[in-house]
């Protein structure tokens, strides 16, 4: 008799345990996102200041687009998304041509924007950087793009500097780059959750991925700056992020080696 209720109760036991493993999953609220900076324009080529100002993918910034598409490739996107600015689209309808996606939807949310950098729009990067390394005690520009490249100078530092620097006092400064960005990708994963979304691919530009994920990690590459179609990597789960990747050319890679192999 003894043998048999403890049976029944172990039996009952494994269960419960049973059940318990199994309601994380059905409630599962995990996002994973990848955000992917614009690929190669006609102000970058010229290394001109490029926020809110636009100009089009160069040939080479098609084909970098194409290999980050052909990097994706067995990837399941739910949803698309990028601001207003034709570089983003444009990097967007590349990337999903190449993986083979029509008759997507592309959802624009201006807070997916670049810095805006007021009175050095349009103008020479180094005369921006010029600015900002003064603002910031640097003796120039080389000092400034050095402490950038290695990480050590805080984006929030960087982008405030240029906004103190700014001869118009229009340019963003970090709190309102920040407040706009996360607030954008709030926006996506709320609309995420809404739509039983798992897997979201965003096109941005460069220092706004930066400063979006400014607070979200205490990894050093936060500061490096983005190139052309690097993959920042962000997971949300249980009202936390994360950013396992930050910078990754490994898709662009992947995308450019496969190519070069069915030539």
């Amino acid at each position: 008799m003894k043998k048999w209720l403890i049976a029944l109760m172990a039996l009952a036991s494994a269960a419960t345990c049973s059940a318990a493993d199994i309601a994380p999953s059905a409630h599962d609220d995990t996002v994973t996102l990848y955000f992917a900076r614009h690929g190669k324009t006609l102000f970058n080529t010229f290394d001109r200041v490029q926020g809110w100002a636009d100009t089009p993918l160069t040939e080479d910034g098609v084909r970098v687009a194409r290999y980050l598409g052909e990097g994706l490739k067995g990837i399941a996107f739910d949803r698309y998304y990028s601001s207003d600015a034709g570089r983003q689209r444009e990097t967007m309808a590349v990337i999903l041509k190449q993986m083979g996606v029509a008759n997507y939807q592309l959802n624009e949310l201006p807070g997916l924007r670049e810095a805006f950098f007021g009175g050095f729009e349009g103008g020479f990067n180094k005369d921006m950087a010029e600015a900002g390394a003064h603002a910031l005690g640097l003796a120039d520009s080389a000092a400034l793009f050095q402490a950038m490249k290695a990480g050590t100078l805080p984006v929030k530092d960087s982008q405030d500097a240029l906004a103190k620097a700014d001869p118009k006092g229009l340019a963003e400064n970090y709190a309102q780059v920040k407040a706009r960005t996360q607030a954008a990708l709030a926006t996506i994963v709320k609309q995420a959750q809404a739509n039983g979304d798992k897997t979201v691919l965003a096109i941005s530009s460069g220092t706004s991925m930066q400063i979006m994920i400014s607070d979200l990690t205490d990894s050093p590459d936060k500061n490096k700056p983005l190139a052309n179609a690097a993959v920042v990597k962000i997971i949300y789960k249980n009202g936390h992020y994360s950013v396992p990747e930050i910078g990754s050319l490994h898709y662009v890679e992947t995308g450019k080696q496969r190519l070069n192999n069915q030539k």
